[in-house]
């Protein structure tokens, strides 16, 4: 009893008292790493808002003002939070990660907070009804999958987009769980420590709960508790970290009211919010789980071709919008391509230079070349492209498509391979479809039935074949005993 009475004295004395901060040996180590970095300026935030990267500041005048003075004074730390509501985040995630890597290649300190304990209250904002509840398994597994993903891209940033012999140093990355300061507090002991500072009438003039309120639904009293939690968050960040930025979707601004708030009552320091605005589809629809149209980050859920594939496609009219927010390319690059697509359409510079870019920064130089295979194997019919293919990127380009292991015995045909994986039927008709042009083995029209298999035309050197029947139908084939 004593023991945790003394505990939580000692929170107390550490939650009112911001002096402590300053006596904190981590914190001290973090601020020693962090403010050691050459001045830098606020030039930073011009060239954040001529991208459209940047789209609110909480204060109003932050971003012209106090915050311009204190990026003036040396490196500081940002942050910003991502749930793991699933297993891997997405292309409406990806603004504010690239958000965290401006700030890094600037000399910045960034903290990416994964929500291992908020995402099991569920933000409210944006939702028409609130979130299931997810098991401690499947959350344990999400945090792991996301922390992948972000260090993941912020490695792929530092390799591939990075200048190593620029003098400016990149700022350090630290990714974080906040389960981990709030796995020992008790509802009781939050509620009595950080609750006081909240009042209701501001917590109920958000826009994400008076929307909720007004639903059908309504809103729990665990979903209109998370700008509590959230604002902690920062709380915590700015105690331990000297976090004093937070970056968040223009979705969160609430939240990053509550957050600073929150700290100027606790100890009166200021701190700022910076939004970003959501990314949305074509026809305006937000991109992300809750609409049911997310391009995802990990390999798992969208391939690197089929990320490729989705920037590629984007409208003529929203390409320049997307490289500015998407790329690290200097706006005169970005103003070059988009004149040289004007010139000639056809050739689709800006589009394939925005998928590129993208490729790299989710999944890399290798995750680049895999995709653009796949797209010469698909829609160019390159033998070339499905030879350098390995058997993973056959199956992630044609993932419906059936997959077969067979042992290829001398004298094996055309018609005998289509029947050992029913891709025609047995008897005339099937023979018929091969004798009028039905089918095709590597992009190779294959209408004689009788014909014995050929290396390196019908069997590639990497051991696989193709096999398409119809405009639409097809079957991989990974040979045996070669």
């Amino acid at each position: 009893m004593a023991a945790s009475m003394a505990r939580t004295c000692s929170r107390l004395f550490r939650f009112q008292s911001c002096v402590l901060r300053k006596l904190s040996p981590r914190y001290l180590a973090f601020n020693e790493k962090f403010h050691s970095s050459p001045a830098l300026h606020s030039g930073l935030l011009l060239s954040l808002n001529k991208r459209g990267v940047l789209k609110e500041s909480f204060p109003e005048d932050a971003a012209h003002d106090q915050l311009a003075r204190v990026l003036e004074s040396g490196g500081q730390t940002v942050y910003c939070g991502f749930d793991p509501t699933a297993d891997s985040l997405h292309v409406g995630n990806l603004l504010a990660i690239i958000g965290l890597l401006h700030f890094r290649s600037a000399g910045h300190h960034v903290l990416a907070v994964i929500g291992g304990a908020t995402a099991q209250i569920g933000d409210p904002s944006g939702k028409t009804s609130e979130r299931e509840r997810i098991s401690a398994d499947t959350l344990e597994g999400n945090t792991h999958s996301i922390r992948e993903s972000i260090q993941r891209i912020f490695t792929n940033h530092e390799l591939n987009f990075h200048d190593s012999s620029a003098k400016k140093k990149m700022g350090t990355v630290t990714v974080l769980n906040n389960m981990s300061w709030y796995k020992d507090w008790n509802v009781v002991g939050f509620l009595s420590e950080a609750g006081r500072h909240f009042r209701m009438g501001t917590m109920l003039s958000r826009h994400s709960v008076q929307s909720r309120l007004k639903s059908e639904d309504g809103m729990s009293l665990t979903e209109f508790t998370y700008q509590v939690f959230q604002a902690y968050d920062f709380y915590h960040l700015n105690q331990i970290y000297g976090c004093k930025i937070q970056l968040g979707g223009s979705d969160q601004l609430g939240n990053l009211m509550s957050g600073h708030e929150y700290i100027r009552k606790v100890c009166g320091e200021e701190v700022f919010g910076l939004t970003l605005p959501l990314v949305t589809s074509s026809v305006g629809d937000k991109l992300g789980k809750t609409a049911g149209n997310a391009v995802w980050l990990n390999r798992e859920r969208t391939t690197p071709f089929e990320l490729y594939q989705y920037f590629l496609r984007q409208p003529d009219n929203i390409v320049e919008r997307y490289l500015k927010l998407f790329t690290f390319l200097p706006l005169g690059e970005v103003q070059g391509l988009i004149e040289q697509q004007r010139l000639d359409p056809g050739k689709r510079l800006a589009h394939k230079r925005l998928a590129a870019e993208v490729t790299k920064l989710v999944h890399g130089k290798e995750g680049l070349e895999s995709a653009k295979r796949c797209t010469n194997a698909l829609y160019n019919s390159s033998v070339q492209a499905l030879e350098q293919m390995s058997e993973e990127e056959l199956q992630e380009l044609f993932h419906q498509a059936p997959f077969h292991e067979l042992l290829l015995e001398p004298g094996s045909t055309v018609m005998d391979v289509c029947r050992r994986v029913q891709a025609v039927p047995d008897g005339p008709k099937g023979y018929r479809m091969v004798t009028e042009g039905a089918v095709w083995i590597n992009h190779t029209l294959s209408d004689k039935p009788e014909q014995v298999l050929i290396p390196k035309v019908h069997v590639l050197s990497n051991g696989l074949s193709l096999l398409r029947v119809g405009k639409k139908n097809f079957y991989i084939i990974k040979w045996l005993g070669l």
